[in-house]
């Protein structure tokens, strides 16, 4: 008897754990700096320290705010202040209805890199160069001392506070040009430059590894928001102040 009702009482302990597991998630909507700098980074130790799971769903900005508004995630983070994201949403067409309502934290810091392909040698690029190729001026890489190779330039449609900030930055508000590699996520631009030699593209600072280089460049940095729809739950309030505190050294 004493053995059945040891059974039972782990089998209980068991069910409970799963319940609370399941009962403690945290549903984030975000854009490439916040998932590769922030909250891919914490995700695992945040788990580890609290039992609360995190679900990071690399939608872009405006789906990510989206989202947010109808309750379909708990929090939304993105690359770019707050008054800036309204922008983007009502040039995106998905403007909110009482932006009030939000309440925004700084999380953390990113900045923009270009990236190519491990074994490009271009080591520097000025904002002329970029703007150049960018924009379809610049076309082939012997034209900033590279070889003589056309160049890809590889671009995300889900990134778009990652390029505003770089067309406003280095383009000078000029458009893109047309002939474009499009992809989606920052992840995506990086697996298209690593397995293109003469692309180039975009994104946070977090994504450069052995694939990919970051050539000198002038800098462009922003802040990291999280956004919640009235005053964080008490689950997203121990997420962020995990991520301003133990978790600042897994931050990149």
């Amino acid at each position: 008897m004493k053995r059945i009702i040891a059974q039972i009482s782990a089998f209980c302990i068991g069910a409970a754990a799963t319940l609370a597991w399941g009962a403690d998630e945290i549903k984030v909507g975000a854009g490439a700096a916040p998932v590769e700098n922030v909250l891919k980074p914490v995700s695992a130790p945040f788990e580890k320290a609290t039992g609360i799971r995190l679900s990071v769903i690399a939608n872009g900005p405006k789906n990510a705010l989206t989202d947010l508004d109808r309750g379909a995630v708990d929090a939304a983070a993105a690359g770019l202040s707050f008054p800036d994201w309204m922008a983007l949403m009502k040039k995106e067409g998905a403007g909110v209805k009482d932006p009030s309502v939000y309440r925004s934290t700084v999380i953390g810091k990113d900045r923009i890199v270009v990236i190519v392909h491990k074994d490009n040698p271009v080591k520097e690029l000025s904002k002329e160069q970029l703007k150049g190729i960018f924009t379809g001026k610049i076309d082939n890489w012997k034209g900033v001392g590279g070889p003589d190779s056309p160049i890809i330039v590889v671009w995300g449609k889900l990134v778009p506070g990652t390029n505003s900030m770089f067309t406003k930055a280095m383009l000078d508000g000029e458009a893109v040009l047309n002939d474009v590699l499009e992809t989606t996520t920052a992840a995506e631009i990086k697996v298209n430059v690593a397995s293109n030699p003469p692309a180039i593209g975009i994104g946070p600072a977090a994504i450069v590894d052995g694939s990919v280089r970051a050539p000198k460049t002038p800098e462009i940095s922003r802040d990291i928001v999280l956004v919640t729809k009235g005053a964080p739950s008490t689950t997203v309030r121990r997420l962020l102040d995990f991520i301003t505190g133990e978790g600042q050294k897994y931050v990149k």
